[in-house]
């Protein structure tokens, strides 16, 4: 992510975003705490009663308050275990977690889902799967739950996960004559997209009729986020079995970022914010964090659509803030105990309805005014109920994880720099080809970062 101070961007930070690729060197973040050698960490379970300590990222004012009550809560239903939180400030968060001995880490951890695999990597996360209740882990979605697994075993599971759509304005497009999706079953081709695009120019006055949040540019998490779904759907990926020469750029993903390339000429600068809110363009490439101030401006002209499909199926990226146990929690039965309490309806409800992210436990997802069966965002939902992983991405999936690696660092600092360079006019292939080269002499000079 950039560190912009765009209301938009502030809002990807809090619910969709790693701040990994901006916050640290990368260098520093790969390889920090030695985590290639040694025996894999995990925790003591300890007696499951007295005091546990908990560190969250400082988000929203409405976000705080809800973890705040939760952790209130919990300490005054029952007296064996007593919770004590600190929040800190979110541009700083995965730095001071980089920063700190994994001994001076506290029990029960919130952390980004794509630095997930670094941080078990450097041996300051446990698997969670012995604390937790089967009820729990099985009330996870499967989306949620692939971000937070490694060969098995679970090390972190989330409140909210995150998604990706076009938002139109009904109102544009039928002046334009433009037909758009329905649904999922309904997606639109990248050949139908650009059609929408070009008849949607001869109805606007400069020609600026699509909103793809580039105000401060794709070299940051942001085009990773955003925009690895279009190499995706092209039926490649970021990372295959530890290389992505081959996966990366491959000639359908060369053409399919010719194409993502060719949008320019069409799309607003968006640097007020509120292109789409605005009515200046009719479609807005964004995430569900957009939700509230476009419903608010649109009312029912407002139409939630799928990203355009390039021959493997329309994808979205997922993912978001996570909770784990620290690898050297002396308490983790007792850690475990406070996150089945974390993970409850009454809690996940609270925190979704504080920032308006999805939620990622099935029972409240499924009453989730929102996200539910006929309400206005159930496009995430379905979306998020058809989950890759991050390795097989097969054209019936729809949300995929970013690669849950300890080398993810590299890869979203390549392909995102890659992505704002084609954006900027290079040459897709030369891009992409450079970019697989960094990663994978990268990923040579780190042993695979492969995880004992």
């Amino acid at each position: 992510m950039s560190s912009t101070d765009s209301s938009t961007d502030r809002r990807y930070r809090r619910t969709a975003c790693t701040g990994l690729a901006l916050a640290l060197p990368l260098a520093a973040l790969a390889a920090c705490g030695g985590g290639s050698s040694g025996t894999d960490a995990s925790a003591e379970a300890g007696s499951g009663t007295g005091t546990i300590s908990v560190w969250a990222h400082q988000g929203q004012k409405s976000e705080d308050t809800a973890l705040q009550n939760a952790v209130k809560s919990f300490n005054s239903s029952q007296d064996k275990i007593k919770v004590e939180l600190k929040l800190i400030p979110g541009n700083d968060y995965t730095k001071t977690i980089t920063a700190t001995d994994a001994s001076e880490l506290p029990d029960v951890m919130e952390f980004d889902g794509p630095t997930m695999a670094n941080f078990v990597y450097n041996k300051k996360l446990a698997a969670i799967d012995d604390y937790v209740s089967a009820k729990t882990m099985s009330n996870a979605t499967d989306a949620s739950k692939a971000q937070g697994e490694i060969a098995g075993e679970h090390y972190g599971l989330g409140m909210y996960d995150s998604g990706l759509g076009v938002y139109g304005n009904k109102k544009l497009l039928d002046a334009a004559g433009v037909k758009y999706p329905r649904g999922l079953d309904d997606d639109w081709t990248a050949a139908e997209f650009t059609a929408a695009l070009k008849a949607l120019k001869g109805k606007d006055s400069d020609g600026k009729v699509v909103d793809l949040q580039e105000t401060s540019g794709y070299a940051n998490e942001w085009g990773t986020y955003g925009f690895a779904p279009i190499v995706w759907s092209a039926g490649g990926t970021l990372l295959k079995d530890g290389k992505a020469e081959g996966a990366l750029d491959t000639p359908a993903v060369v053409s399919a970022m010719k194409t993502f390339q060719s949008w320019k000429t069409y799309t607003d600068p968006n640097t007020d914010g509120n292109a789409f809110a605005k009515d200046r363009v009719a479609l807005s490439w964004v995430g569900h964090w957009m939700y509230p101030a476009y419903s608010e401006a649109l009312g029912d002209d407002l139409v939630v659509l799928p990203l355009p499909d390039f021959g493997n199926g329309p994808k979205t990226g997922q993912g978001s803030w996570a909770w784990g146990i620290g690898a050297n929690s002396k308490n983790a039965k007792a850690s475990g105990a406070f996150l089945d309490y974390l993970l409850n309806d009454a809690n996940v409800t609270a925190m979704t309805t504080a920032n308006g992210a999805p939620p990622a436990t099935k029972s409240a997802l499924a009453a989730s005014p929102l996200y539910k069966e006929g309400g206005p965002l159930q496009l995430y939902a379905d979306q998020l109920a058809k989950p890759c992983g991050d390795s097989d991405i097969a054209k019936s999936c729809v949300a995929v994880t970013r690669p849950v690696t300890a080398g993810y660092p590299t890869v979203t600092a390549k392909f995102s720099e890659a992505l704002n360079s084609i954006y900027g006019g290079a040459d897709p292939k030369s891009a992409l080809e450079k970019a697989a080269r960094a990663i994978d002499q990268d990923f040579s000079d780190n042993a695979g970062y492969e995880i004992p």
